[in-house]
């Protein structure tokens, strides 16, 4: 049984004139024309359409894998990064507005200190303080 392998232009342009199968130097086993438009070649097996070893297919395969395994855990972990930095922003943040100001006049707490009966009869008693936390409310 014999195969003819019709003329091809290879990967490089370079004509390459038919060939029957088996060819000389080959084994008589290979007696199918397998390949591609750009690379043909003689081979045992009709559904060949790879001319490298399965090794190398192996490897590749491995290599690819690894490759996806590694970027899988890099995305993982940015992941559990922003989830991370999302819970501490919003578990610290402040509840209450703190300028860090007294909110009494330094007047105020002379008296204060002296007498605890002298804020109600301040002149200022019972006036909203603008600067006080519930002012600010919206």
């Amino acid at each position: 049984m014999t195969a003819n392998c019709t003329s091809y232009y290879s990967a490089e342009n370079a004509f390459v004139n038919g060939f029957l199968c088996p060819k000389a130097g080959s084994g008589a086993h290979a007696v199918f024309c397998c390949g591609f438009n750009d690379i043909k070649y003689c081979c045992d097996d009709p559904n060949s359409f790879f001319p490298y070893e399965y090794a190398y297919m192996w490897w590749l395969s491995v290599g690819a894998l690894i490759g996806l395994s590694i970027a899988a855990v890099v995305l993982l972990a940015f992941l559990i990064t922003v989830c991370v930095l999302c819970y501490l922003f919003i578990a610290t943040k402040p509840s209450r507005l703190d300028n860090g100001l007294p909110l009494r006049t330094p007047e105020l707490e002379r008296l204060c200190r002296e007498d605890p009966t002298a804020e109600k009869s301040h002149p200022t008693a019972g006036l909203p303080n603008p600067l006080s936390v519930g002012a600010l409310e919206i």
